[in-house]
């Protein structure tokens, strides 16, 4: 039957407002990021655990939720006896005692309600903090490659608004469908109490309800999908838009980012249009079941009145009861359905957690007791993970303790990917890195990483103060201790200028300060963590020539004493070093000191000759 008239106009319309948005390149689908689908069974197995430190209380909540429909149908029997012994029989000496006993129940339903709400909130808000911070916690295990491929605004999108809908599956949902299920045998068993006959006749109702549940549920839970993917890529245009405005006006991008967004944005509307109309279709076709019940159930009650099988306080208290039950009936439907949607936030969550860091701790690592600060490049290669550019390519040196290594050669040849190796951000897809001899896979690289003091061309500060910033370096340090590496740093004097001298907040990423000021902080940090070894990764580069002059001394104490690796384009910083590296196309191409790479007259030379030459040099 179907089949023959499925081309009709009527089915074809209600086949196209069933069926989610479709994906088109114009809604921005580059920016979506979709996370692959997982059952409800699934995501309770996996965040009910989580709950653990509340089951106590969800059992006090529960044993409240059965408490309110008990109250519920006592207060409509009650109403039965208000018509049947009072209204019918014109005996109003009884109803001070109804009135009474009506008063009282509705105090235990206000005391039950409050408690019932508020220990509510209070468990989901708890949950809803702990699994945020979990989420967060995780987030901080995984590798750099994990940030190097995901878009950094999908990932706090999903932070920020996705944790909090877990909730709405794994407590509170499952605290409504048993609240629901409560009410449903509650008014069952009185229903069936006051008329079995119209109890059979109203039950017939119910699995209509069920049937149009299930049919809606699975279309919303796509539409839902669709719904966090496109606020996901909202964020993602908004956070990559947002984060340097120099960028964007200085190149007029102003109208094209406002595109950009609008795309994405309307890409939004359409997905979240999707989900409401599938919605509102249910609600009336729900209502109309409930009124073809409810009429049914008056007819029939109408020929009991007449035959005096049920009274007429038997009759309306049954009215009312059903509308009590067809409630939970209905909110059970439509309570599938929000489940469904809230099971495509936990979805994006999962897909977070299952992510797994490439770098692993070592089962038992080697102890690092004392670092002397010997680093030997063993042969490496490497090439970053979902791509086959190799980028270092059999490279080998060794940098001493107390003696500078410079890193010298064009853009991409691989500098930067020593240090991220270094750090144990990545490992070596082959050799080793050794650390006084210890493969650095063989330590913790927490460990590794406390003997590792950075100073980056992109300044790295966090929306503190200054002190905080600074402490980031080693966090136990003492005032005096914080203010001796300032003025090693030579930051000192422009940090006690400032009206709020120490605890001054740098702002953003540190943009309340100038470059030069956010270097000399970088340095401070790094000064104060006093660490055996030291990478400096174009310490001048984004200074001009008179900021960089004044980095140069500070530099020369923070070097003194420390294996150091620079990595720089700024021939004034190196020429003084021990050995200088020529990296090329991730091959060592030449080494040597600097008197020695000008005899050789290669790469390096021409460097030096083009009008990089020295002014003034970095001394340890």
């Amino acid at each position: 039957m179907l089949e023959r008239v499925g081309g009709t106009p009527m089915l074809g319309a209600m086949r196209s407002l069933l069926q989610p948005i479709s994906d088109d390149a114009e809604d921005g689908q580059d920016a979506l990021e979709m996370a692959p689908a997982v059952s409800l069974r699934e995501i309770f197995r996996r965040f009910w655990p989580d709950a653990r430190p509340f089951w106590k209380w969800l059992g006090l909540n529960l044993v409240l939720i059965t408490v309110t429909p008990l109250v519920d149908a006592a207060a409509i029997l009650l109403f039965k006896v208000l018509i049947d012994d009072v209204l019918t029989p014109r005996n109003f000496a009884a109803f001070p005692r109804v009135a009474a006993a009506y008063v009282g129940i509705m105090l235990v339903v206000g005391v039950v309600s409050f408690v019932e709400q508020y220990l509510g909130a209070w468990i989901g808000e708890n949950f809803i903090h702990r699994l945020r911070i979990r989420v967060f916690a995780h987030l901080h295990t995984l590798s750099i490659s994990f940030f190097d491929r995901r878009r950094l605004g999908d990932t706090l999108s999903r932070l920020a608004g996705d944790v909090a809908a877990i909730e709405n599956v794994v407590l509170s949902g499952a605290i409504e469908v048993v609240a629901n299920l409560l009410k449903i045998a509650v008014f069952v068993g009185v229903l069936l109490f006051v008329d079995w006959r119209l109890a059979l006749v109203a039950l017939l109702a119910v699995p209509v309800f069920w049937i149009a549940a299930r049919v809606f549920a699975r279309r919303i839970k796509t539409a839902s999908r669709q719904v966090r993917a496109r606020a996901g890529s909202i964020t993602v245009v908004a956070e990559e838009s947002l984060t340097d405005p120099t960028l964007v006006q200085a190149y007029g991008r102003e109208p094209a980012e406002v595109d950009r967004f609008a795309t994405h944005s309307l890409g939004s509307v359409r997905a979240e249009l999707a989900a409401t109309r599938l919605e509102a279709m249910f609600f009336p076709l729900i209502e109309l079941c409930q009124l073809l019940g409810v009429l049914s159930i008056v007819g029939v009650g109408i020929w009991e009145l007449s035959a005096g099988r049920i009274t007429l306080g038997g009759l309306l208290a049954f009215l009312v009861l059903l509308s009590q039950l067809y409630s939970p009936v209905q909110d059970l439907g439509h309570l599938s359905n929000e489940l469904f949607a809230a099971a495509a936030a936990a979805e994006r969550i999962i897909d977070l957690l299952d992510q797994r860091p490439i770098i692993t701790v070592a089962a038992r690592p080697t102890p690092l007791v004392y670092c002397r600060g010997q680093l030997c490049f063993d042969q490496v290669s490497f090439t970053y993970p979902h791509t086959d550019t190799r980028v270092l390519d059999q490279v080998g040196f060794t940098a001493l303790p107390g003696q500078t290594t410079a890193i010298i050669g064009p853009s991409g040849a691989g500098k930067t990917t020593l240090f991220r190796l270094v750090l144990r951000l990545y490992d070596p897809t082959a050799g080793r890195i050794t650390l006084d001899g210890h493969d650095l896979r063989e330590l913790d690289p927490h460990q590794l990483r406390a003997n590792i003091a950075i100073v980056l061309q992109d300044t790295l500060l966090l929306d503190g103060t200054i002190a905080g910033n600074i402490r980031a370096g080693r966090p136990q340090a003492t005032q005096d201790q914080l203010i001796a590496a300032a003025i090693a740093a030579d930051a000192h004097d422009f940090i006690t200028a400032l009206p709020e001298g120490y605890d001054t907040r740098v702002g953003q990423r540190g943009r309340l300060l100038s470059g030069g000021q956010r270097q000399r902080i970088a340095i401070a940090r790094a000064m104060i963590r006093n660490a055996p070894i030291l990478l400096l990764d174009e310490p001048t580069a984004s200074l001009d020539a008179q900021a960089s002059q004044r980095l140069l001394a500070p530099l020369r104490r923070l070097i003194t004493g420390r294996t150091t690796i620079i990595v720089s384009h700024n021939l004034t910083t190196v020429t003084d070093a021990d050995q200088i590296i020529y990296l090329d196309q991730g091959h060592i191409t030449e080494s040597g000191t600097h008197t020695q790479l000008l005899a050789h007259n290669n790469h390096y030379a021409d460097l030096y000759r083009s009008g990089h030459a020295p002014q003034r040099s970095v001394q340890r």
